[in-house]
């Protein structure tokens, strides 16, 4: 287990890998040719690089036609950078009385396929206080209340709990150094949220928008004041 952790920390250490897997937080599939635009070197060192993400099983490789798509392996590998990205200091703010701005990236983001930043972590304490999860010995369970509350909601948890996946658990954000709910409920909240047009993504950026529609819907059923 240390000579294989060893081996995975070197690689993440790598410049250009880590610039890789930062890339591929946005949670789209990339080609090379994209990749190596992204993190500014040549096709013959993407490849390179690539060769070994992919032998690490950090990454996977899906064809179609003459393209060939690079994702994460697993969601599990998405979690692990967003964690590791909380251990980057916060930077010092120089008076107390100014509030600290928020930069649109640190607002509302996506963390691979679900929602973080302040308005993500803002989310998961309303369903805290709320009850309608609770957290137990660091991970994060729906209560009773709950299931009713995701049901009114239009979320079917039943479909969410047959998927291939992580249920429900708490995700680290790296710009609240606190917990942002992941797994296939939060990628549901996200989607229900994004598809009703609470939310919008934006171009070239894992920064979200919070729409006018978004912001009344968020302060009526979850008490966030955008």
């Amino acid at each position: 287990m240390e000579d294989q952790f060893i081996k995975t920390a070197s690689l993440i250490g790598d410049p250009t890998r880590a610039s890789i897997l930062w890339t591929l937080m946005d949670g789209r599939a990339f080609t090379a040719t994209e990749l190596a635009v992204s993190v500014n070197t040549s096709p013959q060192n993407i490849s390179m690089h690539l060769g070994k993400l992919l032998d690490a099983n950090l990454l996977c490789v899906e064809k179609q036609g003459r393209h060939k798509y690079y994702r994460f392996s697993n969601k599990e590998v998405a979690y692990a950078l967003e964690a590791m990205a909380s251990l980057v200091p916060k930077p010092e703010i120089l008076s107390k009385n100014k509030p600290e701005k928020y930069p649109p990236i640190k607002f509302c983001r996506t963390c691979y396929d679900h929602l973080a930043g302040k308005i993500g972590v803002a989310l998961t304490d309303s369903l805290l206080e709320q009850n309608i999860i609770k957290e137990n010995n660091n991970a994060f369970e729906i209560s009773i209340e709950g299931k009713k509350w995701f049901s009114d909601f239009g979320i079917n948890l039943e479909e969410a709990q047959k998927q291939k996946r992580i249920f429900l658990k708490p995700c680290l954000d790296w710009s609240e150094r606190r917990n942002h709910i992941a797994g296939s409920v939060g990628t549901l909240l996200f989607n229900k949220m994004k598809n009703e047009d609470w939310l919008r993504k934006t171009e070239n950026s894992r920064a979200i928008i919070v729409t006018a529609k978004g912001e009344k819907e968020l302060l009526k059923y979850f008490k966030i004041v955008v």
